[in-house]
């Protein structure tokens, strides 16, 4: 193994390239290092009170980020290996500093749930650094690892570029197969290392952000995605299963006993059990009411249903009668909810929970509707098929423009809704563009909605498989744009009976009014 001071002396070195870079070359080193901690936070669905690791802090420009988005909830520790470094004055108090000269040094003894580290890795240093984080990790802990991606074409040329000059790059950078294969030889298990991020220099802070969404879709684009900026690696120390934290994350007392959640339900026997334990062990305070809605499955769900009604009363399930859907699902739910806000959510958003807070300290904020968007420039989408990707743009573009509003992602089933909202809905759709019409009818009604960034990992065999179908269900959404269309241009259509009063009495805060909405142009 690397001798303990050769480890210091090249991450140290690497956090000092790091730094020089962050500094002079990138245009938007605080906004990239804010997505990387959501990167953090959404993937490892961190709870208060977690313990944190961050090796090679350097200046801190990711530490600080780290603090910000963990709520100063929890411990930090942040490592640098450059020996005269102090604390910047500006950290908060969550974070503890530390220079060290060799590992584990000032952390012997010491074990964390989380490891994180960017653009730090080298060929000369990384079986070394990584055994040190396998070490340093409690059982079931995670690492993240953001790293140069080597195949990128900009770097390549600047790399071939600067060797001409006199001036070769002193990284030793690896790629992708090969950080999982020393991953995975260390013993880490539940390894994957993904492409990520397409906006990086030369691009300057405008145009940033305006490929900032096209770098979603790249990045889960086979082929293209080998040509990202960055590599991202996950993996968890062993056992597989851990206990999670036993911790309420229900703060705002204004909401207590007043969410009705509702959760449709088909062929989820695997999934409905843990997702109603675990909601009610983060928001248990919250909650007025639980209805599940058995959607006909063909497996063991209603029987699961039935016996979690039996231990709490506050389940409420609802078994409903041919024919199935999705919408029709959701619609029977809605009528059953009797508290002052619904939650509505899909079967697998078990690992989504500890980030759902973020919806109701948005409710308390006083808007009216709040969605879970999966395309937020903060929002993480991780192995997601492109061409849903792709369909998701493209109905939302159309929907902008025939709606003259801005949004990025209204169709997702997580959805905090006032209930008198939810009882001016006219949910027509029987599958999953009804999804639509919880996301856009609220919208042009003129009530205040708000998105909040979430994760997104595609669905694994753990979960099941969704029974979503752009080809069979796509036409739905067109429906609804459509029939909005109508109802807010001439006044007709299936959806004649949606109120604009809200939106006329919002117009001096700035809603756009009726008229508006007949008059606008594209």
């Amino acid at each position: 193994m690397v001798q303990d001071d050769s480890i210091a002396e090249s991450v140290g070195l690497r956090e000092k390239l790091r730094d020089q870079y962050l500094r002079n070359r990138d245009p938007i080193a605080d906004d990239r290092m804010l997505w990387r901690a959501q990167t953090f936070r959404h993937l490892m669905h961190l709870l208060p009170g977690q313990t944190i690791l961050e090796l090679g802090c350097g200046e801190g420009n990711f530490t600080r980020m780290l603090a910000k988005v963990s709520r100063g909830e929890n411990p930090i520790t942040a490592l640098t290996f450059e020996p005269k470094a102090v604390k910047p004055r500006e950290w908060p108090s969550e974070v503890c500093f530390l220079s060290a000269s060799s590992l584990p040094g000032p952390l012997k003894e010491r074990h964390f749930d989380f490891v994180v580290a960017v653009d730090l890795l080298d060929k000369r240093n990384c079986v070394a650094m990584l055994q040190h984080a396998y070490d340093l990790l409690n059982p079931g802990g995670q690492v993240l690892l953001y790293e140069s991606n080597p195949w990128n074409v900009v770097l390549k040329l600047r790399r071939r570029l600067c060797s001409l000059l006199g001036r070769p790059d002193q990284r030793c950078l690896l790629s992708r197969l090969q950080l999982y294969e020393i991953m995975s030889e260390i013993g880490f298990i539940r390894t994957f290392a993904v492409f990520n991020d397409f906006v990086y220099a030369p691009l300057n802070r405008r145009l940033v952000w305006l490929l900032r969404n096209l770098s979603i879709v790249l990045e889960n684009t086979p082929g293209i995605q080998t040509l990202a900026g960055s590599i991202l690696v996950h993996a968890q120390k062993p056992p597989r299963a851990i206990d999670a934290p036993a911790v309420s994350i229900a703060v705002h007392r204004q909401l207590y006993r007043t969410v009705s959640v509702v959760i449709p339900c088909h062929n989820e026997e695997m999934n409905i059990e843990p997702l109603i334990q675990r909601l009610c062990s983060l928001y248990n305070d919250y909650i007025h009411e639980i209805i599940p809605v058995d959607d006909n499955s063909k497996d063991n769900t209603a029987e699961v249903i039935r016996r979690l009604a039996g231990k709490d009363p506050r389940i409420k399930p609802v078994f409903r009668s041919p024919p199935n859907g999705v919408g029709r699902a959701l619609a029977d739910g809605y009528r059953q909810a009797t508290g002052q806000y619904v939650l509505s959510m899909d079967c697998d958003f078990q690992h989504l929970l500890p980030e759902m807070r973020d919806l109701f300290d948005a409710t308390v904020e006083g808007f009216d509707v709040v969605v879970g968007s999966r395309f937020s420039r903060h929002s993480i989408l991780l192995n997601y098929p492109v061409r849903k990707i792709l369909a998701n743009r493209c109905f939302h573009v159309l929907a902008q423009l025939f709606l003259w509003r801005r949004f990025r992602d209204l169709t997702n089933n997580l959805k905090l809704i006032r209930r008198e909202v939810v009882e001016k809905l006219q949910l027509l759709e029987p599958d999953f563009a009804v999804n639509a019409e919880t996301g856009l009818q609220p919208l042009v009604m003129g009530y205040k909605i708000k998105e909040i960034p979430i994760s997104w990992i595609n669905r694994n065999h753990e979960m099941g498989l969704s029974s979503f179908s752009i080809r069979r269900f796509g036409t739905g959404y067109c429906r609804v744009l459509y029939r909005l269309w109508m109802r807010c241009v001439c006044g007709s259509g299936a959806y004649q009976g949606l109120s604009f009063t809200t939106l006329i009495r919002q117009t001096s805060r700035g809603s756009a009014s009726l008229s508006d909405f007949k008059t606008a142009k594209p």
